[in-house]
């Protein structure tokens, strides 16, 4: 159990019902390991290879999209759920870097395609194998079994905030 989490409940526990000390908790604990996740497991890999982990995720969802590694900026940011200004921000980061290319798409003059370099290919092929392990370190402490059965809790909770976007509780109580 997670010191913070376990203190924070022991603090509510003359305060709060059960059921919502639960749910702080839940919440806690997600919070706590994406944060645990990023600062000592996955940033820390990009960084090694002088990428932020964000660039990484740029790279990456082209290497995954297959020949010819292209997508659209649109299509970036729509599959890294980010806005399209952050977007820009690592567009113009990787393309300095000459990880990428921005070039006139073919069938739209008004749009452009962000093409993978060779250089990024082969960064993001070395790269990549690595950070899959790294992951796989990770989540060790988990048996395969937990790791499923987190995989598919994970998926419904998610489902679930996707579903109920815009619903929650407002500063007046509904």
């Amino acid at each position: 159990m997670s010191d913070r989490i376990a203190k924070m409940e022991l603090q509510w526990h003359e305060e709060l019902a059960p059921s919502e000390i639960r749910a702080m908790a839940l919440v806690g604990y997600l919070l706590e390991t994406a944060h645990l996740l990023d600062r000592y497991w996955l940033s820390p890999m990009a960084a090694e290879y002088n990428l932020q982990k964000g660039e990484f995720d740029v790279i990456a969802t082209l290497r995954r999209a297959g020949k010819p590694y292209q997508l659209t900026p649109t299509e970036l940011h729509q599959s890294l759920l980010l806005t399209s200004g952050a977007m820009t921000s690592r567009l113009n980061r990787l393309e300095k870097a000459g990880l990428i290319l921005r070039q006139p798409s073919p069938l739209d003059r008004r749009s452009v395609q962000v093409h993978l370099t060779l250089v990024g290919l082969e960064l993001v092929n070395k790269v990549l194998p690595l950070h899959i392990e790294n992951e796989k370190k990770a989540l060790s402490v988990l048996s395969e079994n937990e790791q499923q059965q987190l995989s598919v809790l994970l998926n419904k909770l998610t489902l679930g905030l996707k579903s109920k976007k815009g619903s929650r509780v407002n500063k007046y109580g509904y």
